[in-house]
């Protein structure tokens, strides 16, 4: 069984060597993995650092977007040229912590799910350092989406996702950016998937640091919610 960790990348000049090598050197249940990143269209110099690591780490691929296309199409990107049986979305600014990765797969190893988010919100605290108001947007989105949808968690919006192959094949996604995450999550929900949460570690990344979600996708992502209400 192959782990395939899928990451976006873009203008993470400042903290992609150090997320690759957390990713590298995390646990995965003693599975095989394999790491793919994909540079959405980096202006920075993130490619050179890219270039580095795949001298330093055999085995490591990458693959490069020419123009900046969105989360979602570097995700799709990633997809399409991975091997895994199961896929976990890492973010490359440091916000989620490899480490996490045994107690992210444990409900799919074990046959308890197909997908698993890690909730920042698990224990139902604000995370330190990250604004009460971005806090209670993020719950209002779970909140609607899971008032529409008939599901139940505590964190759509986390870029913490992990899933099957057979999740990935029988979900079509649709967006390019942001509104990948209640995409992804309201699809899963209308297969029937078994959704697992698990807390995790979270680090907040504010917008001096490059954080690059912005209100506008938060409007994105009630749009998107809203709208496959009528999708089927």
């Amino acid at each position: 069984m192959i782990v395939s960790i899928v990451i976006p990348v873009y203008n993470e000049e400042r903290t992609i060597t150090e997320i690759l090598e957390r990713a590298i050197n995390a646990d995965v249940c003693g599975l095989e993995k394999e790491i793919i990143v994909v540079d959405d269209g980096s202006t920075d110099n993130t490619v050179f650092f890219l270039q580095q690591a795949k001298q330093k780490w055999d085995g490591l691929k990458v693959f490069y977007h020419n123009s900046n296309k969105g989360k979602a199409e570097a995700l799709k990107t990633g997809f399409s040229l991975a091997h895994g049986d199961i896929f976990i979305i890492q973010d490359a600014d440091l916000e989620y912590d490899p480490s996490d990765y045994p107690k992210l797969l444990e409900p799919i190893v074990s046959g308890r799910a197909d997908v698993v988010f890690g909730s920042r919100f698990y224990s139902r605290k604000r995370p330190q350092g990250m604004p009460l108001i971005r806090y209670f947007c993020n719950r209002f989105l779970s909140f609607l989406c899971n008032i529409i949808y008939h599901i139940n968690i505590s964190d759509m919006e986390t870029g913490y996702k992990v899933f099957t192959r057979k999740v990935l094949d029988e979900i079509k996604i649709y967006s390019d950016r942001f509104d990948f995450e209640p995409e992804f999550t309201i699809q899963a929900a209308r297969k029937k998937f078994r959704i697992a949460e698990v807390g995790i570690n979270y680090n907040y990344r504010t917008f001096s640091e490059g954080k690059k979600i912005t209100f506008f996708d938060g409007i994105s992502a009630i749009f998107t919610i809203v709208k496959m209400r009528f999708r089927r």
